[in-house]
């Protein structure tokens, strides 16, 4: 079935409540385990049905968050969504006291009973409209960015169309989309920082009623990791300093060489090519045809998921006034559909997202059919091994999208992946110093984030702008305001991503075996357990930190 046949309707969220409930007390009463098996069954439906409607409802409003019907929708569910997290705290509290937990265990994996145990600590139903309020605010970020119409070039553009232009070849263009870009974030300052200073205290007040010190453990308890803490990711933002931050800083070196600049500005930092990064060739329509011919040769399993997608019309791609900005994965459960959302510019960027946003969507493609809900997905940091893993396996196949340019677009690809780790990294630390200091400032917040800046990026000049002089930049950055501690599970993946690079240049087909069978078992164990099953080694070993500096260092430095 075709998305657009896809049926939404409001669910009845007070007839929601009161079946749910009702369920919930019958596992309670369940007096065999046969019983209490059907009876979870008979749950998990219930929830995909609820997750069903709500990412139909999030899908639409993003391809036009204009829409008055789905915009109205979407305020529903941040209002309903919260209720229903309670009911499935209610479910999990259940589960985790049932007399036949350890029957249940034995077929439903300890994994449910990791997350359902921490889950549990992240919700009382006195921060139910606290909840409600955080997803409102959340909310009015994504529409002030999704409002944005920017004046460049005599015309209005939206942030995906403008940033095109910030990786042009030519320098003063790609100064003057820069400066364009921030001086909406630099008008909207203000909203900007009021709308975080409000999430911060928020997220602070729910997390002193839940009983936590500070919002960073429950940050960490939300996103369910349950295999490792603060600590580790303190020790990774360490050997990051230690390993990667000297690398790229050398190879922005190199980087100025290439441009023919004395000295790299923050608008040039995107562009490692003086001929300009290589662009795609071809529209919308044409790199999709070129991506099925990939997946096509890639193996009988990409096959069959990309001509899924594309019969059942599982993607919209261009960008236009009004769509939300970005590039998402999401699944419609009770149609077994995953959706790609991206906004394609016409640069290197379209060739990334859709192989980005492909590998999540083949991964729970793959995991679609278990039958408990929390196993469709991972936690947030293998589901990105997954998405930029895949951007690297498509690696043989570049030429079909660049023609004589793909070797030249895999060293910008390559070495763009490498920068972003000290940036990924920046943003982590910045999060845990605010949430651990929430009564700073606004101001105080924007100087501490170009303090930690100065540390990861020192190489950065930006030529005199006050804005992000002022340390403004992470205003940009959705997922600080949207996911609190999501962004470092971009640098966890990253590392892994990179070892599946250098293992599929010696053996592919070895490779990509191992990429699928992490697909394969979706979100059915943690992260370290998923990293085992891939031959992966862990992001939180020093060693592995500093090979993969050096393998990729090395790469880049004989082919630039």
């Amino acid at each position: 079935m075709r998305f657009s046949e896809f049926v939404y309707k409001r669910p009845d969220l007070e007839q929601f409540k009161v079946d749910f409930e009702k369920t919930v007390a019958d596992l309670r009463k369940a007096k065999t385990f046969q019983e209490a098996d059907l009876i979870v069954k008979q749950l998990n439906k219930m929830r995909e049905d609820f997750s069903t409607t709500s990412s139909i409802c999030m899908i639409r409003y993003c391809m036009n968050t204009n829409d008055e019907f789905y915009k109205a929708e979407k305020d529903f569910f941040d209002t309903a969504t919260p209720v229903v997290e309670g009911l499935t705290t209610l479910f999990y509290r259940t589960l985790l006291d049932s007399n036949f937990r350890d029957d249940l265990e034995k077929i439903y994996g300890k994994q449910l009973f990791n997350i359902a145990s921490l889950t549990v600590k992240t919700f009382k139903p006195e921060i139910l409209d606290d909840l409600v309020e955080e997803n409102k605010l959340s909310t009015q970020y994504a529409q002030l960015v999704s409002s944005a119409r920017i004046s460049f070039k005599g015309k209005k553009m939206t942030i995906p169309q403008l940033r095109a232009f910030m990786i042009s070849k030519e320098r003063n263009e790609r100064k003057e989309a820069a400066e364009a870009l921030y001086s909406f974030f630099s008008a909207n300052e203000e909203k900007s920082d009021q709308i975080y200073d409000r999430l911060v205290r928020l997220r602070t007040e729910i997390a002193r009623k839940l009983g936590y010190v500070s919002f960073t453990q429950l940050g960490y308890d939300r996103l369910t990791r349950s295999d490792y803490n603060e600590k580790m990711v303190e020790k990774l933002r360490e050997a990051i300093k230690r390993y990667i931050v000297p690398v790229v800083a050398k190879l922005r070196e190199k980087q100025a060489e290439h441009l023919e600049l004395k000295k790299l500005k923050y608008y040039d930092l995107s562009v490692i090519l003086k001929q300009g990064n290589p662009k795609p060739q071809g529209d919308e329509d044409e790199i999709v045809l070129k991506a099925r011919e990939m997946y096509a040769e890639m193996s009988q399993q990409t096959d069959e998921f990309f001509s899924f997608m594309l019969q059942n019309e599982l993607m919209d791609l261009k960008a236009r006034d009004g769509k939300y900005p970005g590039g998402f994965c999401h699944f419609v459960p009770n149609y077994r559909s995953p959706f790609i959302f991206a906004n394609f510019n016409g640069t290197e960027h379209d060739v990334e997202v859709l192989t980005h946003e492909a590998g999540h969507a083949f991964q729970v493609f793959r995991s679609r059919n278990f039958d408990i809900p929390e196993y469709h997905w991972p936690t947030l940091e293998a589901c990105e091994i997954h998405s930029m893993g895949m951007e690297f396996f498509a690696w043989p196949w570049m030429h079909l999208f660049y023609k004589e340019q793909a070797e030249k677009a895999k060293l910008v690809h390559l070495w763009g992946a490498l920068n972003f780790i000290p940036y990924g990294t920046c943003v982590d630390e910045f999060q845990h110093l605010v949430y651990e200091n929430p009564d700073m400032t606004p101001r105080e917040r924007r100087k501490i984030w170009r303090d930690i800046e100065k540390t990861y990026m020192p190489e950065i000049d930006y030529d005199g702008n006050q804005f992000l002089e002022n340390g403004g930049r992470w205003h940009q950055q959705m997922h600080i305001f949207e996911n609190p501690f999501y962004y470092i599970d971009y640098v966890l993946a990253q590392i892994c991503a990179f070892q599946f690079w250098i293992r599929s240049r010696s053996d592919f087909r070895s490779a990509f075996a191992d990429y699928v069978k992490l697909c394969d078992v979706g979100g059915s164990l943690p992260f370290t357990e998923l990293l085992k099953v891939s031959k992966l080694s862990s992001p939180f070993e020093d060693e592995s930190i500093r090979t993969v500096a050096e393998e990729v260092y090395c790469w880049i430095n004989s082919h630039a």
